[in-house]
């Protein structure tokens, strides 16, 4: 069977960056598909844009540092970070040319068809379409724009992260002057796309702000002419480095380091293809950036704006139907949350149903007069939360309302810091985590004060306590008041706010101290139960696959026949079908209209499973630097509704790819009699189960229509 076998060889692992662009390539797939709507389309390219600003401000910046520091350690694909800086160069090239195929040969021909037509370039425009260009400058745009010049007395300004700008050379029209470079920022309080009077056709059409810039820079360097202009746009380095144990106050301390992202290192510089070669080089020197991260642009450079033209009025047969997320079942019962949740656990699954039990579990424990404490944890919040304002209003009413908000939050620092301070105000007790750790798991503990004597009532997600994001994001979530499951809600609560750490739990496994050896034990028991020739069966969905350990337990179990199904959605850094090592193994990643966020995880146990649900990755940032949460769904209705959506998404033809032998992912044979879409069926299915309670089905469990294959004796008696 190969025990000799080292699983730990590197050539059984993919780079985890390289994996990543892989990952964004797959919903690049998305926006090349002539089967979806246009807009959604422009959708996907947008977020494949969104995608690589990020990757670069923290990926390609962390490989960077580790370079300039002369880190050479190889990760557990056996590639050291220089190795790793260099292969990305070339993916990442080579994916930004591919997005603009996209958008130039797919999207605006289309666009087109469709009678939407963007404007290339300013020269393009009709007389009456100039002429209102014009006017639309002098009026909207002149009065908010800077010009800067360079030259001896004035230095070579700030270019701030992500902003547009376009750089000029001018020269003086009197005298021998010297070529001088000039900028001026693109404003971003502007918007970037602007509709103009049709064209000879009737099209509608749209052309970017920098364009009308552009046509009008003249006006803004009246002295000078004008010898070339370009459009540029550079990402600096975002990833923060804070040194918790010297910050006296760690509050403080973000806000300063939040200011040094304008100044972080230069790590790509986009340009428009075919820009002067002096301005270029004046750029390059300036910004201080090396060759091989500029990326000359044949397009609009910044193709996140087009986000903007799907958020733009009209055009709806060129979109999917918006959906609306559907109200739980049971909660359509009489009586309050409280009554509900003591008469049956909840299982919730978002965003086919509505996240509104979420808030209203907050809103009305924060008016209860029997409520004693709520205590909550809040890693990513929508900018006008009802969660905030419900845990501010619980305060103002006298009840002891304990907060932990996540400061180090990648990119919502800002906005948590903002919240961490208004709840301050209002009288909540809040706490930031613990030193070196993010906390990023998602519970709500309620104690309230009932006739036969305090009761605990939790709520368990994978997703944020963000009421935007659960309309977008699938996640799942357990609404419970188990005796035991409380206990372990509380010790969570102490174990963050003092650091005392529990003997033992009773439900729960928590992370970094506990989760990653219980995930560990419980994939070593399938593989010694196929040792033993009993069932063995894993299927584990989440967000990314990255942590050896848990990736050579699996090839352990593999090796021992344990078959094995993964739903990774992003980045994945085990291989298949790997003689000896992964032939047991599958990975299907789907990318659809929802971004896939829920982590589920089914273990056969031979013939009686568990299945758990958690706020963790199997990734070793989730396992070993962060407080996360695994929670197991007891109660056979609901255990069945969580198998169901493991079933549903491994029968999915429409949305999934599966990762194949050679390291490639290619998109299920979709030449199939009966498609399906598992994102599409959950749609369905939650409509039909509200249909069957409003007509009088009473509490009907959730009977799926099929069983995952080999679950054995437990799911099929499963109810």
């Amino acid at each position: 069977m190969g025990d000799k076998r080292d699983f730990t060889d590197p050539s059984y692992y993919t780079n985890r960056e390289l994996s990543w662009v892989m990952f964004n390539r797959r919903v690049l797939s998305e926006a090349k598909d002539v089967k979806i709507p246009l807009f959604e389309r422009l959708k996907f390219l947008s977020i494949t844009a969104s995608n690589l600003d990020e990757f670069f401000m923290v990926r390609v910046a962390s490989l960077k540092d580790m370079v300039n520091a002369r880190y050479n350690k190889p990760d557990i694909a056996g590639m050291k970070p220089k190795e790793q800086l260099e292969a990305l160069n070339k993916v990442t090239h080579a994916l930004v040319k591919e997005q603009y195929q996209v958008y130039n040969k797919q999207l605006l021909p289309a666009l087109l068809e469709a009678g939407v037509r963007i404007v290339q370039r300013h020269e393009d425009l009709t007389e009456k379409q100039a002429a209102y260009v014009d006017r639309y400058f002098e009026d909207n745009v002149y009065p908010v724009l800077t010009p800067m010049a360079v030259d001896s007395s004035r230095p070579f300004p700030l270019v701030r992260n992500k902003t547009l700008n376009l750089g000029a050379l001018v020269k003086k029209k009197q005298g021998k002057g010297e070529v001088e470079f000039a900028t001026v920022q693109v404003p971003g309080v502007l918007a970037r796309i602007v509709e103009i009077p049709a064209d000879e056709e009737g099209r509608k059409c749209l052309i970017f702000l920098e364009q009308i810039i552009e046509r009008n820079i003249d006006r803004l360097f009246l002295n000078y002419d004008i010898e070339c202009v370009c459009p540029f746009r550079i990402m600096r380095n975002a990833d923060l480095s804070i040194e918790e144990d010297e910050a006296e106050d760690l509050l403080k301390e973000i806000e300063k380091q939040l200011k040094k992202r304008q100044w972080g290192q230069v790590i790509r510089l986009e340009t428009e293809a075919g820009a002067d070669e002096k301005l270029l080089k004046i750029l390059e020197e300036e910004l201080m950036v090396q060759e091989e991260d500029i990326y000359a642009i044949k397009g609009p450079l910044d193709l996140t704006v087009l986000m903007k033209l799907y958020g733009m009025e009209g055009h709806e047969e060129l979109k999917t139907p918006r959906y609306t997320p559907k109200p739980v079942p049971e909660f359509l019962e009489e009586g309050d949350i409280f009554t509900q949740i003591r008469r049956h656990d909840i299982f919730l699954h978002h965003p086919y149903q509505t996240f509104e039990p979420v808030v209203d579990f907050v809103r009305q424990a924060s008016k209860d007069s029997e409520v004693l404490a709520i205590k909550q944890t809040l890693y990513r919040v929508s900018g006008n939360s009802p969660i905030i304002a419900a845990l501010e209003q619980a305060a103002e009413n006298g009840k002891q309302v304990t907060v932990l908000v996540e400061l180090k939050a990648r990119f919502d620092e800002e906005n948590n810091i903002l919240w961490a301070k208004r709840l301050e105000k209002a009288g909540c007790h809040v706490i930031y985590g613990l030193v070196g750790l993010k906390t990023h798991c998602k519970i709500t503990l309620v104690v309230r004060r009932e006739e036969d004597g305090i009761r605990r009532y939790v709520h368990l997600g994978t997703g944020n306590y963000n009421d935007s994001t659960a309309k977008l994001y699938t996640d799942v979530g357990l609404m419970t008041c188990n005796e035991q499951i409380g206990e372990d809600a509380t010790a969570v609560f102490n174990m963050l706010s003092g650091y005392s750490e529990p003997r033992s739990w009773n439900k729960l496994a928590v992370a970094p101290l506990w989760l990653k050896d219980r995930f560990i034990s419980l994939i070593n028991r399938e593989r010694d139960y196929a040792l033993k020739g009993h069932h063995s069966h894993i299927v584990a969905k989440m967000n990314a696959l990255c942590d050896r350990d848990v990736i050579v337990a699996l090839y352990e179990a593999s090796a021992a026949g344990v078959r094995i199904e993964l739903i990774v959605r992003g980045i994945c850094c085990l291989k298949t079908g790997i003689p000896g090592v992964s032939e047991n193994i599958t990975v299907r990643s789907i990318v659809g209209n929802f971004l896939e966020h829920a982590r589920i995880f089914y273990f056969e146990n031979d013939g009686k499973p568990e299945v758990y649900c958690a706020s963790s990755d199997w990734m070793p940032r989730n396992l070993e630097r962060r407080v996360e949460i695994m929670f197991p769904v007891e109660k056979e209705g609901l255990k069945q509704k969580a198998i169901h959506i493991l079933e549903c998404q491994l029968k999915d033809n429409m949305k999934a790819h599966m990762l194949t032998a050679e390291g490639n992912y290619e998109k299920v044979n979709r030449r199939i009699q009966d498609p399906f879409n598992a994102q599409d069926v959950f749609c369905r299915e939650a409509g039909e189960l509200l249909r069957a309670e409003r007509q009088g089905a009473g509490e009907r469990v959730f009977i799926p229509e099929m069983h995952i294959e080999n679950a054995g004796a437990g799911s099929e008696a499963a109810d």
